[in-house]
């Protein structure tokens, strides 16, 4: 009989807010009479007056000099504080499903089967504040899967690809045993076809296999050969038709294929609504990104498809991909791998790209089909959700709720599950921080193209229900209520408005509060035209001074009393009552323990404070008699000892003044007992004495020795007669050592010669131009008579 009432005090009770109930779907089309009736009058009244009340309450919850901050706190402390429980805004997290279709038994379902739920949710989350929700998957029976058979087709693979050809039929029957919505490509690849990769001499490129080798196949790179096809002739077709290639080194241009296989997908075939297979088989390695760079390749590889009559074109223009480029593809275009290498090969490949399977081949290839049932069996049971690219903050973590499920992390792993197995996942999804915007991510199973959109945005705002009064009066007609405070007109600052700023520039207002270009009134106060409101302490005192820094309650304690109750706490000082003394009035004045036996207190040298000395620096307590990290007075005063015994040293002429720490002093016989102290003055004599500190920093008295010890006099005649003659001496010695070294090396010269003499040999020979000095001519006619 009475809807709309009924309606209103639903809203009255919960919510108590008069503008929800005047925005009510029903009350424009409740008759007259209920909106004129006497007992809807007085309702509206008493929600009016509960809402001024709730208004007021709110406005006027801070107290005087109490910080705005005080508003927020956690429930319990704000209703402890008289704060109204329809009063607190404390948001919640928000979640809402926008498509949540049910999940398909088979894949023989009208449309494409649904193996995820909820397909689309909102989430509107508080910063901090984790939201969880469940997300659900179940392998429907007979889903389709499109497998794409990649086979490296260089020289040392010749008796895998005889091997291939004869096991086509085998493969179609594995695949038909899978699914009966199954597929089948193919695809080749050998290496980049430049050096030092593949020989690029013209007969090598045309024919890279050896000389005996009847069908061989030009260098390439990677070719795609058959699209995706149902048809097991033309697979077999296709596949007897390939013939053997060849390149230089071992490593194979592997990760080039797999990349074009994975974004090339209109060529390729691959459907919307299927499992993505790819079977890579090869007995070698592969070359990486940066591996170009050795045929002077330096382009990146952009990650785009570049096929031209089924080759990869940029096969010689750009680098090889990167690892983490490829599982970045296969995981964006949800293709799982399955790499069926030889033994040594089996390490390197199953641990690089995530939800890729990895076998081992024999030597011929007989064993792939029973290769490939195996790989897809152990990927199709394991079930990996995680997502795609987040912000830095937002977190998502996944809990899985399967039998065989593993740990809780930022993926959500579930082991053996079975087709038509429904396995499910807490998401717990955590935004740290405001967003400005709203963003979107996708999760979802690995390999699969069915995923969960999350629309996420952060509650960083209170939904206050404030009046639309612009100019309210608790903001003295110059502001707006906001959430129970006063948000300024321009021109305007304070907590309620009443600072008019005029043609002032508010920063240089409220840099007057600050303090050497501190905090704002030191984090205390609020800055009203340039002065400083202190807040009040929780004890009820507040902050005062000019930037509030000064308060009365966090003064020294003892015995967990302020100022141990015997003074009084200024501006963070104790203040201590005649008689009492110390950083917390702890002592009475007394000087008791302090006095050394001569009477004096700490020796002079430092102040009584609680009954304990408090010496200078260097002096020790218990009176400051001692200073073992201060200069020694034997070297200190030396000069004053040598002045006022002797009358010489520097300090001759002005001893009185220079010396006035030494304020008594005797000219003595004998020291007394012990060490003495000793100087040496200007003429180099020790100078014996001993002084004893008295009472106060720098007042002493000393025993002087009346007898120097000085030393003798050298001769000086002596001395320079004697470096006279070793002068000599030493000169004369190296005189006599330089002749005897001419001497001997004269004698060996000569003794050189007399030998090279006496082995001398002269010739006799007559010279030929030699005349007599005489001539004897005979007379013919002499007869010798």
């Amino acid at each position: 009989k009475s809807r709309g009432l009924n309606t209103y005090r639903m809203h009255c009770i919960c919510l108590q807010n008069y503008v929800l109930i005047l925005k009510h779907p029903l009350y424009p089309t409740w008759p007259s009479h209920y909106q004129n009736s006497p007992i809807w009058a007085k309702l509206l009244h008493h929600s009016t007056l509960l809402i001024e009340a709730s208004l007021f309450h709110s406005q006027n919850f801070i107290k005087p000099g109490e910080q705005e901050a005080a508003r927020c706190d956690t429930w319990a402390q704000l209703i402890e504080r008289g704060c109204m429980e329809e009063d607190i805004i404390s948001p919640k997290n928000y979640f809402s499903s926008s498509k949540n279709i049910s999940l398909s038994n088979t894949a023989l379902d009208k449309g494409e089967p649904i193996q995820l739920r909820p397909q689309e949710v909102n989430l509107k989350l508080r910063p901090g504040l984790p939201h969880t929700f469940t997300l659900d998957f179940q392998r429907v029976e007979g889903y389709p899967v499109d497998l794409y058979y990649l086979m490296d087709l260089s020289y040392s693979m010749e008796d895998d690809l005889r091997s291939i050809k004869t096991l086509g039929n085998k493969l179609f029957n594995a695949l038909q045993g899978i699914t009966k919505k199954g597929q089948i490509g193919f695809g080749s690849f050998v290496d980049k076809t430049v050096l030092p990769f593949t020989n690029t001499n013209p007969e090598k490129l045309n024919k890279p296999c050896a000389e005996t080798e009847m069908y061989c196949q030009p260098a390439f790179g990677y070719r795609h050969v058959l699209s995706m096809t149902g048809n097991k002739a033309e697979f077999e077709s296709e596949v007897n038709k390939q013939r053997i290639s060849g390149n230089l080194d071992s490593p194979e241009g592997t990760l080039d294929a797999i990349m074009q296989a994975a974004v090339c997908g209109e060529r390729i075939g691959w459907r919307n609504s299927s499992t993505r297979l790819i079977v890579l088989t090869t007995d070698d390695g592969f070359h990486m990104a940066g591996d170009g760079k050795l045929a002077g390749i330096l382009e990146p590889n952009d990650e785009r498809c570049y096929m031209d009559n089924n080759l990869y074109s940029k096969s010689n223009e750009m680098d090889y991909p990167s690892v983490g480029q490829v599982a970045n593809q296969l995981e964006k275009n949800n293709i799982q791998p399955i790499f069926a290498v030889t033994k040594n090969m089996e390490k390197e490949l199953s641990k690089m790209i995530p939800k890729s399977e990895v076998g081992v081949l024999s030597a011929d290839s007989h064993n792939v089909v029973e290769l490939i049932k195996n790989a897809y069996n152990r990927l199709s049971s394991k079930v990996t959700v995680t997502h795609d690219a987040l912000p830095d903050n937002v977190r998502v973590t996944y809990t899985p709720l399967c039998p065989e499920g593993g740990p809780s992390g930022d993926k959500g792993v579930c082991n053996n599950v079975g087709v038509g197995q429904m396995v499910s996942f807490n998401v717990t999804v955590t935004a740290d921080e405001c967003m400005q915007s709203e963003i979107s991510f996708l999760i979802g199973p690995l390999g699969m193209k069915d995923k969960l959109k999350v629309s996420l945005s952060t509650l960083c705002k209170c939904e206050c229900n404030d009046p639309v009064t612009v100019d309210s009066p608790y903001c003295n007609g110059k502001g707006q209520v906001n959430c129970g405070m006063c948000s300024c007109k321009a021109g305007f600052v304070g907590q309620k408005c009443e600072c008019s700023i005029g043609e002032k520039d508010e920063s240089s207002l409220r840099a007057a509060c600050r303090k050497d270009n501190g905090t704002e009134c030191e984090g205390r106060g609020d800055c009203v035209c340039g002065i400083c409101q202190c807040y009040t302490l929780p004890g009820g005192s507040t902050y005062y001074g000019t930037n509030c820094e000064c308060e009365n309650e966090s003064c020294e304690k003892f015995q967990n009393k302020l100022c141990g109750g015997n003074g009084k706490c200024r501006c963070k000082n104790c203040e201590c009552k005649p008689g009492y003394e110390g950083t917390a009035c702890q002592c009475k004045k007394s000087d008791e323990q302090c006095r050394t036996p001569s009477g004096s207190v700490c020796s002079g040298r430092g102040t009584c404070k609680c009954n304990q000395c408090k010496c200078m620096e260097g002096y020790q307590r218990p009176y400051c008699l001692t200073c073992p990290a201060c200069q020694t007075t034997c070297i200190t005063k030396g000069k004053c000892i040598e002045c006022l015994g002797f009358q010489t040293g520097p300090f001759s002429k002005n001893c009185s003044q220079a010396c006035t720490s030494i304020s008594e002093f005797k000219m003595v016989e004998t020291l007394p007992p012990g060490k003495p102290c000793d100087v040496r003055d200007v003429e180099s004599c020790r100078v014996f004495f001993a002084i004893k500190q008295l009472d106060g920093e720098d007042n002493y008295t000393a025993q002087i020795l009346k007898t120097r010890e000085c030393p003798k006099l050298p001769n000086i005649y002596a001395i320079i007669g004697g470096s006279i003659v070793g002068v000599t001496v030493i000169g004369i010695l190296i005189l006599l050592f330089i002749k005897v070294l001419f001497t001997l090396q004269d004698l060996k010269e000569y003794r050189k010669f007399m030998n090279e003499a006496q082995k001398t040999r002269w010739s006799e020979n007559k010279n030929p131009i030699f005349q007599e000095a005489t001539t004897t001519v005979a007379n013919p006619t002499f007869s010798g008579e």
